[in-house]
């Protein structure tokens, strides 16, 4: 589709297109025609990053006129999409259309007057918006369009009551619209109850991470995971990137080693005011710090284009999470890097990510201490090259007579020793090589033999299909009448013990004995 297929006017649709918005994505097929028409409310399953907002924005630019009274209200479950959501539909509208962001941390006072003055598209959270509607400062009973986005975060977050509330407020006869990546019992009770004529909208996207972010993960132990990060920095001419932690503390412990270290950080996380927390996102969006290191709840709602790399600096537990984090990279054009790091123990929550993006991560290695003090060097070179001095001032009258004295080299690599510290090797640690269980080998019994009708190609592809590992790694296969052995490396064993023990059966897998 097209586009021009939505029967758009020419205002909407020059706005799509200086947006570099080309054709519409799936949700976007879905959502804006039913919401043109408001032939029926919708529920839909989609995950971030599928053009959830333009469906939404394009049709309420399309449809709304300044009227001075709010048509439509937009729930998000934190303050940085809210104004995320907000600023996308001001990019879009080409009328006189007024967008008031609502969120807790902002001047309620200031809230109010806007309100006062008119407004037509609220976007706002749940706290600060029934935090109006108890003041009386808001009035949503003539709202023609009520839409909840990441329903299902506004579940995790606590929300839902408010949300409840609010939706108490409005009329019977609006049009309503929920976005969620997933959709829990209780977001199908919060539609019976409320709303009448709904569809559910599945959007299925097969890859759910973006082919312009490559992705590795990097096998260390936990103790080697902060030089690790310190010697990816280092390897890029121009890091720009969010390091994810799984607690605060973490998070803090790292932002701190960074700073110590000379590198240009910041943390961010739940313990931070809201003041704090615009001060450290607003450093970032202006480069004025390069590295940011957050949890996933802080992260929430942060829409930072530009990054050069995502790192995983804890695995994540929610496979999701992965998803979202890496989302951030590989945008708009540009090529991004995903590392994870990941401890021996931790191939099964690798493989369950895998598993669920369906993103091919491959292996990587850390850089070794020789490729960055070689990378460092020419980024010497070049910044001596481009910023070459030809005036007759100070410096080069000195230059002059340092040559009269020395030779040319010794000056040179002198001044280099002096005014580039960060080429002593000894400035890095050593990493430790895992002598893990990643070269040992394990017997595993299998619960299916040739009285199951199954031979050892029949069995080779029963595995691979069931876990995704390589037919390569598996060897000294015996099938038996009754059962087999498979010999595998102890990286695979634990992917295969990990998938079938999780059958509603007894698992058809096991340990046989492990050798050498």
């Amino acid at each position: 589709m097209n586009f021009e297929d939505f029967n758009l006017s020419e205002k909407t649709l020059r706005a799509i297109n200086e947006k570099g918005f080309e054709n519409p994505t799936p949700v976007q097929e879905k959502v804006i025609p039913t919401l043109l028409k408001k032939e029926k409310n919708l529920i839909v399953q989609a995950k971030t990053g599928t053009g959830k907002t333009a469906a939404f924005g394009i049709p309420l630019i399309e449809l709304l006129e300044n009227k001075g009274y709010v048509q439509a209200i937009i729930l998000t479950p934190t303050r940085e999409l809210a104004l995320q959501v907000s600023e996308e539909i001001n990019s879009l509208k080409r009328k006189k259309l007024k967008i008031l962001p609502i969120y807790g941390g902002q001047s309620i006072q200031r809230q109010i007057d806007h309100l006062r003055k008119g407004v037509d598209i609220v976007v706002g959270t749940p706290g600060r918006i029934l935090d109006h509607l108890e003041r009386g400062t808001i009035d949503l009973s003539k709202v023609d369009y009520f839409i909840l986005d990441e329903a299902d975060e506004m579940l995790d977050m606590g929300f839902i009551d408010d949300v409840e509330k609010i939706l108490k407020s409005t009329s019977d006869d609006k049009f309503f619209l929920m976005f969620s990546a997933t959709i829990p019992k209780r977001i199908i009770d919060l539609a019976k109850k409320y709303i009448k004529n709904y569809e559910v909208i599945k959007i299925q996207d097969k890859q759910l991470t973006t082919n312009l972010t490559e992705q590795i993960y990097i096998e260390l132990r936990e103790s080697d995971k902060f030089e690790a990060l310190c010697r990816i920095i280092d390897m890029e001419e121009e890091f720009y990137g969010m390091v994810f932690c799984r607690t605060k503390v973490e998070v803090d412990t790292v932002s701190s080693k960074l700073i110590e270290r000379g590198y240009d950080a910041e943390a961010l996380h739940g313990d931070f005011s809201q003041y704090q927390r615009e001060r450290v996102l607003k450093k970032f969006r202006e480069k004025k710090v390069n590295i940011l290191v957050a949890t996933d709840v802080a992260a929430r709602g942060i829409d930072i284009t530009g990054l050069t790399h995502v790192i995983n600096y804890s695995i994540p537990l929610n496979p999701e999470h992965y998803v979202h984090r890496i989302g951030r990279t590989g945008r708009a054009g540009k090529e991004g890097i995903a590392i994870t790091f990941v401890t021996p123990r931790e191939y099964r929550q690798l493989f369950r990510i895998k598993k669920f993006s369906n993103a091919k991560i491959k292996e990587g290695k850390v850089p070794s201490v020789d490729q960055i003090i070689k990378t460092k060097a020419k980024k010497i070179k070049k910044q001596v090259v481009e910023n070459n001095s030809k005036k007759h001032d100070i410096y080069y009258e000195l230059a002059k007579e340092l040559l009269n004295e020395l030779p040319a080299e010794e000056v040179v690599a002198t001044l280099l020793s002096m005014g580039y510290k960060s080429l002593n090797p000894e400035s890095y640690n050593n990493i430790s090589q895992i002598s893990s269980k990643k070269e040992e080998v394990v017997r595993l019994f299998i619960a299916l033999g040739k009285q199951s009708g199954i031979n050892k190609k029949q069995l080779i592809d029963y595995i691979v299909k069931n876990t995704g590992i390589s037919s390569k790694v598996i060897s000294d296969i015996t099938v038996l009448d009754k059962f087999s052995f498979i010999t595998v490396p102890y990286r695979e064993a634990e992917i295969i013990l990990s998938v079938f023990k999780k059958r509603g059966r007894r698992s058809i897998v096991s340990k046989a004995r492990a050798r050498n």
